[in-house]
């Protein structure tokens, strides 16, 4: 292995490293359909990784009717992600409990920004040409860098994927490169391959490692918008592919599961593959997010039963 190193700068494109990889999708299904069956995760330990899961979660709104004030209360819950009774009763009194990142669409990258000054909690914005990629480079460049002057630190583009369709590798690379080199040092780069539309897992293993070697700092499943989102099958490909890009260059990649992942059983489920696959280094927000608007108020539900005995009527978790 090479020697380990801080974040990914990239490389220059190397088909060799990933043209001659061809992914059993029977195998893949087999590995994931056995992951809720090898592991029964209870009581303290369900809680304790239900507080793992809020700590990497990118709090998301990316609706058409998002409004400055949905944004603030957003970043409330994001500042405070649980009531503060269930803080108390779980002993997280006193602790830095917040999730990883707020992520809204550009227009309302400003409103967050002033919501959550001082938290210490970052704002991802997705790119321009969310969610479709249908939109020409240089316009979602120009826009990537005014987000980033707003104060975003955080930058969720989606690729073009009719390069991956057409094997149009360098055109890939060119790509996300470019985006690389527009948020520079000041923002964490996320590639969104939306896994769904990418016709088999092979396509989606080359186009994470074309990302990873432009330099992307996370890879990412899904815009949430598309047929198919986030699966198992899918985030064990690309967590493979995080994991041999890591062996051939010693750059650690992060990994963003968004799209569906929406109850409590199913982010305990997606951390224990992330553990088992890349290991416990990557359970930190620095190497695995969340993308979740609903996912929150389930293991908010799932913590208050384990609190109290019982799970709380609607009224008293309003925004889960």
């Amino acid at each position: 292995m090479a020697p380990e190193k801080l974040n990914n700068p990239g490389l220059p494109l190397d088909l060799a490293m990933f043209m001659d990889r061809q992914v059993n999708r029977s195998a893949v299904e087999r590995r994931v359909a056995t992951l809720p069956k090898r592991r029964s995760v209870k009581k303290e330990w369900q809680a304790a990784w239900l507080l793992k899961a809020i700590t990497l979660m990118d709090l998301t709104t990316l609706s058409g009717d998002d409004t400055p004030g949905r944004v603030r209360r957003l970043a409330a819950k994001a500042k405070q992600p649980l009531r503060q009774d269930l803080v108390e009763g779980l002993g997280m009194n006193g602790k830095d409990l917040t999730v990883a990142a707020v992520c809204v669409y550009p227009n309302r990258v400003r409103d967050a920004v002033e919501a959550l000054h001082g938290a210490g909690i970052p704002v991802a914005a997705v790119a321009t040409g969310f969610p479709s990629g249908q939109v020409p480079l240089e316009p979602q460049l120009v826009d990537t860098e005014r987000l980033i002057e707003m104060g975003a630190r955080e930058i969720d583009m989606v690729i073009s994927r009719d390069y991956v369709h057409t094997g149009n590798w360098q055109a890939l690379y060119d790509e996300v490169r470019a985006f690389r080199e527009a948020c520079g040092a000041a923002a964490h780069l996320k590639t969104i391959i939306e896994t769904g539309e990418l016709g088999t897992l092979t396509n989606v293993y080359r186009a994470s490692m074309v990302s990873m070697q432009a330099g992307a700092d996370f890879v990412k499943t899904s815009t949430g918008k598309a047929k198919v989102n986030a699966t198992p099958a899918f985030g064990l490909v690309m967590m493979r592919a995080i994991r041999d890009y890591y062996r051939l260059t010693g750059y650690r990649v992060g990994f963003k599961g968004a799209g569906g992942i929406s109850s409590a059983k199913a982010a305990i489920d997606w951390l224990i593959l992330a553990k088992e696959e890349l290991g416990d280094e990557w359970l930190t927000p620095a190497l695995f997010r969340f993308g979740a608007s609903s996912l929150l108020g389930d293991i908010e539900r799932q913590l208050w039963h384990h609190v109290y005995g019982r799970y709380a009527a609607a009224h008293y978790m309003p925004l889960a």
